[in-house]
């Protein structure tokens, strides 16, 4: 039987070792799945929030365990980890409560005669594709929503990341979900897609790279099912004249190096209005150097080692080039020890002097770095924002609800942040367009994408 290895970006050696699923073990869960799902869509929906909720319940139990997995697979500084599972119970509570307003029958207008109606009905099995660099909080998108609605799903997790999917199920069983609703299986990238191509396979929700939802799409082709993608990002922030500089500093510090940069709608590239540009290039850098890196496992640590080594090599090749074109690299590497050539541990870097000749402003970096541009005017940050193959998120630092209106309307992305970054609200629609993908999660709108239409035109 074929076993994968998880290297902990921590010490570079084997944190676990896992199997990968047969085929009989695929055709088997997949069997039990529908099995499972048919009953499953015939119980009360209180009866299916109630599991959810005991399950969000049963993770929270085990959220200080659960940190130190997350900080160990995947090298989040322990001080944030816990966080996540915090993050994953807001959203299941928010999915479970709106859940009996969003699912049930849609009355039309009836006569003596006929009544007529709409009926969300579930699909069947979803498939939910789980990312590594936020495992529960990405898995928490389409597995909660997923459920309530009536459908059975199979979690296929990262393989940087798969005691996730075993805390979950553990979670569920606890919480006494009937056996088969919820499985995992760790697979390759070949056997997904066959597992995608078939006929058991009702809905495909994907978190993760550009290249990957591609594959998604190729597999899923003809199959005449749904898909949902939420792949990279390149997010920009404009900070406007009327900005309250020291909020938008700490926040785009933030937003740009929590998880070491490691977040789909984390800060990748600021705009600033040439009257703030100096001073928020000082505070931002000033501020950048205040963080530790290190052993994620320390108390003190504020940043840790990106998740491998050729991922934070990615990065270094991108700031590299980028100096090489005339950018200036305002963080001396020296100032974080833990910091090493050819390692997962990476130090924070602020570029200035760059512009959009260069990779570090264009291509995902998904690590550690931002650029920081002057720019004149709206019209000129609103032309750099758009000017990107991705469009997840953005924002906009401004005392204007207005402008930022205004602005926001203009801007090709799927959410629009006054004042804030880097959050995801889960009682809005989570989407992206252009390479950030297709579909929407959370929100009222989820359950649209995880149901069928089903109508009934009932006459004497």
């Amino acid at each position: 039987m074929a076993t994968f290895k998880v290297i902990s970006p921590v010490n570079n050696r084997r944190y676990a070792e896992r199997s990968y699923a047969t085929d009989k073990q695929i055709e088997q869960r997949l069997k039990a799945a529908a099995i499972a799902q048919t009953a499953w869509q015939q119980r009360p929906l209180e009866e299916r929030q109630a599991i959810c909720l005991k399950a969000t319940s049963a993770l929270l139990a085990r959220q200080g365990a659960i940190a130190e997995e997350i900080s160990w697979q995947m090298g989040r500084p322990l001080r944030y980890s816990a966080g996540e599972i915090k993050g994953f119970a807001e959203r299941a509570r928010h999915m479970v409560r709106i859940a009996a307003e969003k699912l049930g029958d849609i009355e039309i207008e009836s006569s003596t005669e006929c009544a007529r109606l709409i009926r969300r009905t579930p699909l069947g099995i979803v498939l939910s594709i789980i990312p590594w660099n936020y495992p529960y909080l990405t898995a928490v998108n389409s597995i909660i929503p997923a459920l309530i609605a009536g459908n059975s799903v199979i979690m296929k997790p990262s393989s940087q990341t798969p005691l996730t999917a075993e805390r979950i199920f553990e979670a569920f069983e606890t919480a006494g979900l009937p056996a088969g609703l919820f499985q995992y299986l760790f697979m390759d990238r070949a056997t997904t897609r066959k597992l995608i191509q078939s006929s058991a396979i009702n809905y495909v929700a994907f978190t993760g790279s550009p290249k990957g939802g591609a594959e998604i799409e190729v597999a899923a082709a003809g199959r005449f099912i749904d898909i949902g993608l939420e792949l990279g990002g390149k997010d920009p922030a404009y900070v406007r004249s009327d900005a309250n500089l020291n909020h938008a500093i700490e926040s785009l510090v933030d937003g740009t190096f929590f998880n070491s940069g490691q977040s789909c709608c984390g800060i990748e590239r600021i705009y600033v209005h040439k009257s703030q540009y100096r001073r928020f290039c000082d505070g931002f850098i000033a501020l950048t150097k205040e963080y530790r890196l290190g052993d994620p496992l320390q108390p003190d640590t504020t940043l840790g080692p990106m998740v491998t080594a050729t991922a934070a090599n990615h990065v270094r090749q991108q700031i590299d080039d980028a100096v090489q074109q005339g950018a200036r690299a305002t963080i001396d590497e020296k100032r974080f020890p833990a910091s090493r050539a050819n390692s997962a541990y990476l130090a924070p870097q602020v570029l200035l002097d760059v512009d959009h000749s260069m990779s570090v402003m264009r291509d995902e970096s998904f690590g550690p770095v931002v650029g920081i541009m002057q720019v004149d005017s709206d019209e000129q940050a609103v032309e750099l924002m758009n000017d990107s193959s991705f469009g997840l998120t953005a924002s906009i630092w401004t005392a204007s609800r207005e402008t930022a209106l205004a602005l926001g309307a203009q801007l090709q992305t799927g959410t629009c942040f006054m004042n804030r970054c880097d959050y995801l609200d889960p009682a809005l629609a989570w989407s992206g367009v252009k390479n950030s993908g297709k579909g929407c999660s959370l929100s009222e709108l989820a359950y649209e994408r995880l149901t069928q239409p089903k109508s009934f035109h009932l006459c004497r």
